[in-house]
C-alpha cells in the first residue's frame, strides 16, 4: 500500500510541475506550420501571385473608369 501512495505522490507532484510546457506546446506549434509552409511554399506562392495579380487587374480597371 505504501508504494501506492508514493507513486501517487509523485504523478500529483509532478502533474502541478507544468512551468515549461506551455513553451515546448509554442514550439512545437511553431515547428509544425513552418514545416507546412516549407512543404506547400509552392502553392502558396502561386496562389498569392494570382491573387495580387487579381487584384492588381481590378485596380487598374477601376482607374479606368
Amino acid at each position: 500500500m505504501k508504494i501506492w501512495t508514493r507513486m501517487k505522490s509523485r504523478f500529483a507532484k509532478n502533474l502541478k510541475n507544468q512551468k515549461g510546457q506551455g513553451m515546448t506546446e509554442y514550439i512545437l506549434l511553431l515547428v509544425l506550420v513552418v514545416g507546412l509552409v516549407m512543404m506547400f511554399k509552392g502553392q502558396i506562392t502561386d496562389i498569392i501571385k494570382e491573387k495580387v495579380g487579381a487584384l492588381s487587374s481590378d485596380i487598374q480597371g477601376f482607374d479606368a473608369n
